[in-house]
């Protein structure tokens, strides 16, 4: 709870700044398609860091963390839970800034991430899901970059 009361405040911090500069919506969407794609493409090339793997191994099986991991009493489980926050959060804070792309208050655009995150922590072949994702959102966002280039030489 800690944790990701934590990286809320940093991505509220985030989103305030995007929109004070123009970069968001009222709705919360990016207005800037440079902004949109290099977003979609720093999301899409983080699913594939050892990072990222290494923090979703530990979120897809907390049992096996907690048995690993255990520490005595309230001091213990609050540090246990402070490391497991961080790999969760860790795993997952990249695809949260892909939020900002299709729009923080779009409900479609929530759940679907929130599909993906689900498949690759439960799936029984979620690396897969995080192979395909990272290549669409790479794809995606370089679609994005070359768009917006070509707007600009109009």
């Amino acid at each position: 709870l800690v944790v990701w009361c934590l990286f809320s405040a940093i991505a509220a911090s985030a989103q305030w700044a995007l929109h004070r500069g123009a970069v968001l919506s009222p709705s919360m969407a990016s207005t800037s398609g440079l902004f949109g794609a290099f977003a979609l493409m720093a999301a899409g090339v983080f699913q594939f860091t050892p990072l990222k793997q290494a923090c979703l191994r530990h979120c897809r099986n907390p049992l096996e963390f907690i048995m690993t991991r255990w520490r005595e009493g309230w001091r213990g489980a609050f540090a246990m839970g402070l490391q497991h926050g961080a790999f969760c959060t860790g795993c997952c804070w990249m695809l949260m800034l892909v939020l900002f792309v299709g729009g923080v208050m779009n409900m479609l655009w929530v759940a679907g991430l929130t599909i993906l995150v689900a498949l690759e922590k439960m799936a029984p072949r979620g690396r897969w899901v995080s192979v395909v994702s990272g290549l669409l959102l790479s794809v995606w966002g370089g679609w994005m970059l070359a768009e917006s280039l070509s707007a600009f030489e109009r």
